[in-house]
């Protein structure tokens, strides 16, 4: 009986279980975006690369909640991978919902330290929620690139 019991225990508890983390980006996924993605503005140049982090058909910087976003070290949107509508404006003044000035945080990351991570409220464009996240960006030259995690 006592097994039994625990069966059914199980049971319940992996059908109360939240969704798989597989169905989520890892740290380590959106640090390998973002080298791929520097990788690709070193070698082709910082405008195909824009381009490919700009196509959402581009399976390498667009993966379930993963995609690459750009800033110029002014705040200044370059690309983004999940709102286009961001391109081109100064967003180094944005805040949070918790009033964090996330971009102007992660400018001066790259500046500071060249890369890191950077914790902020951000929607998922999976799940449409506005979510914590931790972004990583490296710098490259006068711009830096960013992927990051919902948690």
């Amino acid at each position: 009986m006592k097994a039994y019991l625990s069966g059914i225990a199980i049971t319940l508890s992996l059908i109360a279980a939240p969704a798989p983390a597989a169905d989520r980006g890892a740290a380590n996924e959106a640090v390998a975006m973002v080298k791929k993605a520097v990788a690709l503005a070193k070698a082709e140049g910082k405008d195909k690369m824009m381009a490919a982090i700009s196509d959402p058909a581009n399976k390498d910087f667009h993966d379930r909640d993963l995609y690459i976003y750009v800033y110029d070290l002014n705040g200044v949107a370059l690309a983004h991978g999940n709102n286009p509508k961001l391109v081109g404006k100064p967003l180094i003044g944005m805040k949070d919902g918790e009033g964090k000035a996330m971009i102007k945080e992660m400018v001066d990351v790259a500046k500071a330290k060249g890369s890191g991570w950077v914790d902020f409220k951000w929607p998922n464009p999976v799940t449409k929620a506005v979510e914590q996240k931790s972004g990583y960006i490296e710098k490259v030259d006068d711009y830096l690139i960013g992927s990051g995690i919902y948690k």
